[in-house]
Order: structure tokens, then C-alpha cells, then sequence
């Protein structure tokens, strides 16, 4: 048997890895750009993502606890399924995944750089470089054991959730006293049903930092009941601070969703945006910065962890060179996947384009999660923790939504798909033989 890493997360670490890896390009980036979609039906477009991710998130909630192995739904693919849709979900995740973190690692070098006023014309080497000194750093983190990290953790999501209630609390009053005027028209005027359904799909995205719970399972404390209690408080929590951001979003005024329409998401933060437009106190900007900043070295972190884990998921079972799936002498770190990981990332952020990054991360998710459902059905009676009809909800709207975001984004997506099963055909053949 392989190797297995330690036990050391309990319910609060959980929940606290989960909303490090939730609550930050989705509150600071998505609901900005999906505001400027769907207009002040975004709240709707909240709730939807809300009401999917629940599913998917109470679907992996009883897998980890019947699986809790390091991979998430690779893994349960694997078990569930068959190989075929354990490797799509292994690798829709890697690449997904992998381009938000080069995205979060941009996003904090912009908001950095922003915060200090570098604007001069070396700013692109400048962002360059600060992004690469964010992902070497939070991967010596990852590398010193998932107890420092988890305790690095804490500390950033504890700014990032204070900045977001200071900024609910700021805009409290401004929305009052529009008397929701401003939530008129609520639906896009230029074709408001796909608007809504792409808005949607983002929204979806902005909550499946969840996963990473899952992808952590062979490290919690008693799995079958630290996961589901991690994952429903991270939702509770996450779906709270969204609807409260959303409706402080629209309740600003119609000219400051016009203004986030056209944000450059790599160098500001939509809320940013709204805080210097919208709410007239001069602190809460540079709050917001701060928070913003704190939140993509979350993202980044858990990403890094998260990714790790699934590339020592995927080494164990020679998807990928076994060299990956090392573990070090205190058997606390996959050690060369968190390097592997490190380094992709930081290929990813000299080369990766960070404008369409987060479509192509939804259509990838999407499916990632679809798989996820599919396998949630295949659970025995004794296995199950939640209703069946959670899985048919999880993966019909998973499927649904995963074609609404833009066309040249799914087909790119399609077609990263076909390369990985040629991949995948190509590395069992020479294993047979």
C-alpha cells in the first residue's frame, strides 16, 4: 500500500481551507463580472450558483467521507465510474485549476502594485515578477506541511472575511436609502435569459473552492463527519457574504455596473471599483485593496494544496510519472507535486492570459463536477449520507450550465478533453505491455 499522509485537520481548519479557497476570485472578481452581465438579476444568478454548488457540494460531502483519499473526483471516478471518467476529472481539474492560480497570482501582483502606485512602464515586468515571488513563496509554504499552511491559512482568510463584512456594512446604507430604485430594470435588457445563464455559470465557479475540502480528505480528522460538517459551513457562510455583496453591487447604481463591465479584473478589483464609486468612505477602498490581496494568496495557497494532491492522486495510479506521488520522510507533503505544481504555475503566469481565465475555468469545473454527481449516484444505500435526487439535480444543471459560457471557450475545452484521453490510452498501453 502507498503511503498515506497524516491526520491533522479538524472541522474548523476545514472550513477555514474551504473559504480560503472560495472566498476570493469569487466575491472579489466574479460577482463584478457577472454583475456587468446580468445587471441586478445577478442576485438570481447568486442564487443559482448557490442552489448548484449546494448539490455538488453535499455530492462530494459523502464521497469524502466513504473515500477520504488525497484526489477528490479523480478518485472517486476511479471507484465509482471507470478509468475513463476518473482520468477526464483528474485532468479537467489540473487544468483548470492550474490557470486560476496563475490567474490569483496575477490578480495579487495587479492589486499589489495597484495599492503601492506602480505605474510606470516596467509595470508588466514588475507584475511578472511579483506574481513568480507569490507562487515560489506559497509553494516553500505548502512544501513546510499542511500544519503551516493551515495556519498561514487562518491568518488570510481572517483579513479577507473582515474586509468583506466591512464593506457589507459600509454599503448597508447606501442601499437603504435608494429604496431599491436601482434594481430597475432587474433583468438585461439585450437578451436577458442568456445573460442570467451565463451570469449563472460564473456564480457556479465562484463557490466550488468546497472542493478542496475533499481533495484534503486523506488529511482531516475523523472524514466521514469533519467533511460534510466543513463543506455545509463553508457553503452557509460563503452563500451569506455573496448575497450581501451582490446586493450592495446593485444597490449602488446603475453607473458603477457599468463601470465593472469594463474593469480589467487583473489589475482591480470590482469592489474595489464599487467602493471608491459607490460607498463615499475613503478608508474602505484601501480596505478592500488589502482584503483583495489577502484573498488571491488564499486562492493561491489552497490551489496549491489542492492541486498537489490530485497530481499525487493521479502518480499513484501512473496517470502521471510515479515520481509525483513521493512523499517526504514525515510523510506530511507529496513533496514533488507540490515543486511540479509550483513550477507549472509559474510557467503558466508568464505565459497565461488572465481576461479569459475564468470562463475557461468554468466550463472545466463544470464538467469536473459533473463526473462528481455521477459518481455520488453510484453510491450503495449503506454508503449514502444525502437524497439521490441531489446527484440527478448536480450533474443535470452542471451539464446545462457548462454550455452557456462562450462558444470558443467549451470547444477549447472539448478539445482539451480529446488530447487527455489520446494521453491517457497512450501511457496504459505502454504500462501493459
Amino acid at each position: 500500500m502507498a503511503p498515506q499522509l497524516r491526520r491533522e485537520i479538524g472541522v474548523f481548519g476545514a472550513t477555514l481551507m474551504g473559504l480560503g479557497s472560495i472566498v476570493g476570485t469569487g466575491v472579489f472578481v466574479s460577482i463584478g463580472i457577472a454583475a456587468g452581465i446580468a445587471g441586478p438579476s445577478v442576485i438570481i444568478a447568486v442564487a443559482i450558483g448557490a442552489v448548484v454548488a449546494t448539490c455538488n457540494a453535499f455530492n462530494s460531502a459523502q464521497l469524502a467521507a466513504n473515500h477520504p483519499v488525497s484526489g477528490g473526483t479523480y478518485e472517486y471516478g476511479y471507484k465509482y465510474l471507470n478509468h475513463w471518467l476518473g482520468f477526464i476529472a483528474g485532468w479537467m481539474f489540473l487544468l483548470a485549476k492550474s490557470a486560476s492560480a496563475a490567474t490569483a497570482a496575477l490578480g495579487f501582483a495587479g492589486y499589489l502594485l495597484n495599492a503601492f502606485g506602480v505605474y510606470n512602464q516596467n509595470y508588466q515586468t514588475w507584475l511578472m515578477l511579483t506574481a513568480l515571488t507569490a507562487v515560489v513563496v506559497l509553494t516553500i509554504v505548502v512544501l513546510s506541511g499542511i500544519r503551516r499552511s493551515n495556519f498561514t491559512n487562518i491568518f488570510i482568510v481572517s483579513i479577507t472575511l473582515f474586509s468583506l463584512v466591512v464593506f457589507i456594512l459600509a454599503g448597508i446604507p447606501k442601499v437603504v436609502l435608494s429604496g431599491g430604485e436601482n434594481l430597475t430594470p432587474f433583468f438585461a435588457t439585450d437578451k436577458p435569459i442568456p445573460s442570467l445563464l451565463e451570469a449563472a455559470a460564473l456564480m457556479f465557479v465562484a463557490y466550488t473552492g468546497y472542493g478542496r475540502i475533499a481533495t484534503l480528505g486523506e488529511e482531516v480528522k475523523a472524514p466521514r463527519r469533519t467533511i460534510p460538517r466543513a463543506i455545509a459551513l463553508s457553503m452557509i457562510v460563503t452563500c451569506l457574504l455573496y448575497i450581501s455583496s451582490a446586493l450592495i453591487i446593485v444597490g449602488v447604481g446603475e453607473e458603477v455596473i457599468q463601470k465593472l463591465s469594463q474593469a480589467d479584473v487583473s489589475l482591480a478589483a470590482p469592489l474595489e471599483v464599487i467602493a471608491r464609486s459607490g460607498l463615499g468612505v475613503r478608508v474602505i477602498p484601501q480596505l478592500i485593496a488589502v482584503g483583495a490581496i489577502t484573498a488571491m494568496l488564499g486562492v493561491l495557497l489552497n490551489l496549491i494544496l489542492g492541486l498537489s494532491r490530485v497530481l499525487l492522486a493521479m502518480g499513484r495510479r501512473r496517470d502521471l510519472p510515479k515520481v509525483v506521488a513521493r512523499l517526504n520522510s514525515g510523510q506530511t507533503t507529496p513533496y514533488v507535486a507540490v515543486v511540479v505544481v509550483g513550477v507549472a504555475i509559474a510557467f503558466l503566469v508568464l505565459i497565461g492570459d488572465v481576461k479569459t481565465t475564468w470562463s475557461f475555468s468554468a466550463f472545466n469545473v463544470l464538467i469536473y463536477y459533473a463526473i462528481t454527481n455521477f459518481a455520488a449516484l453510484q453510491l450503495s444505500p449503506e454508503e449514502r449520507l444525502y437524497p439521490k435526487w441531489l446527484g440527478w439535480v448536480g450533474l443535470a444543471s452542471c451539464l446545462f450550465l457548462a454550455f452557456w459560457v462562450e462558444q470558443q471557450i467549451w470547444l477549447v475545452g472539448l478539445g482539451l478533453i480529446l488530447v487527455g484521453l489520446i494521453w491517457h490510452s497512450l501511457i496504459h498501453r505502454l504500462i501493459n505491455e
